[in-house]
């Protein structure tokens, strides 16, 4: 096959890649133990039929983990998670690039952010994205794939420039969860210090399709 051929088909090959982020406001298995549509929802955007699901959490906690397991042992996938504190010789690229679903969970953005830059973590992620892995997760999981953000890593809620940016815009969790998220937002975005984005209320999905949005989902009426 010549040059241009091969280069054609990668073309077709790539524009049928989905690069698919759901980022989560609140719930999930992590807030919303007996609802599990929003972790079906994820589910369902698979490129297989019983995933490969690898849950990263931002800090090193064995309940979080459980719990991870637990909701998703019900489910027709493969569970699994990645702990970046303790490191086994597993190569991460090959690793994260095997997985189907990425779904990151609570906590704290920056620290998370730091470890993953200091890992390659961001490469990695990016990678992934663009190869068709569902990129997800809840909370600092919601934020990390914005560009900004409003966040409580540092304290007082304040805002946050620095995420991975795979989304062009900033971004806000618990818009409905806590009294001060909201105010706050609408503050750093009417003032400039944040660009315009997307809030999303504790139960509610906010769907995109490269940095399109495509759909908005909620686990809960109303």
């Amino acid at each position: 096959m010549g040059r241009g051929k091969v280069m054609d088909k990668w073309k077709v090959n790539m524009e049928r890649v989905k690069r698919q982020i759901v980022a989560m406001g609140g719930g999930g298995f992590s807030m919303e133990a007996e609802n599990p549509l929003l972790d079906d929802f994820v589910l369902s955007l698979a490129r297989r039929e019983r995933p490969g699901v690898c849950f990263l959490a931002p800090m090193e906690s064995e309940n979080y983990f459980l719990r991870f397991y637990e909701a998703f042992a019900r489910k027709e996938c493969r569970a699994t998670h990645l702990s970046l504190y303790r490191r086994d010789g597993r190569d991460l690229e090959k690793f994260v690039l095997g997985q189907d679903v990425i779904y990151v969970g609570g906590g704290n953005t920056a620290n998370l952010l730091a470890v993953w830059r200091v890992h390659g973590m961001d490469r990695i992620l990016r990678r992934a994205w663009e190869e068709g892995v569902v990129l997800a997760g809840v909370s600092a999981g919601m934020i990390c794939w914005f560009e900004g953000s409003v966040t409580d890593s540092f304290g007082p809620l304040g805002a946050m420039r620095d995420g991975l940016g795979l989304l062009p815009f900033s971004a806000c969790p618990h818009y409905d969860g806590e009294v001060e998220r909201r105010p706050m937002y609408q503050r750093l975005v009417g003032e400039g210090v944040l660009g315009g984005g997307y809030a999303a209320d504790d139960g509610a999905g906010v769907y995109f399709v490269g940095t399109e949005l495509m759909e908005v989902v909620s686990s809960r009426r109303g």
